[in-house]
């Protein structure tokens, strides 16, 4: 089981990937305010990180920077609704790229993949 961390304001995507990922055995928790990010990445020890670039009052690749100077182990896959940063140079700090979908089959992969190789 995996402690995974969720990053968005939008809390039916906190609730989809909490149900979808909990269901493969994951514990979740899920953050809408990234006022308490740094308390959260201390108190959840997050094996992952799913963050979302629009959040209301910050930028997430201001957030993307913080959590990889705080812990650049931790793996965080971006999760937006726009397919348009696919070729975003920032995309080199993040460990992966998912578009939003109701289907989770992709981003359920690139997790799987990265907590595979966080382990090896």
């Amino acid at each position: 089981m995996s402690n995974i961390l969720v990053i968005d304001d939008q809390p039916f995507i906190g609730e989809l990937l909490s149900e979808e990922l909990a269901d493969e055995g994951h514990h979740i928790t899920c953050l809408g305010d990234a006022d308490y990010l740094m308390s959260s990445l201390e108190e959840s020890r997050p094996d992952i990180i799913l963050l979302d670039l629009y959040l209301r009052g910050f930028e997430g690749w201001d957030l993307l920077h913080r959590i990889k100077e705080y812990d650049p182990s931790v793996p965080v896959l971006i999760v937006s609704a726009y397919d348009s940063f696919v070729n975003d140079e920032r995309l080199a700090e993040a460990d992966g790229y998912v578009v939003k979908d109701i289907n989770t089959d992709k981003l359920k992969q690139k997790i799987h993949e990265n907590l595979t190789s966080k382990k090896s």
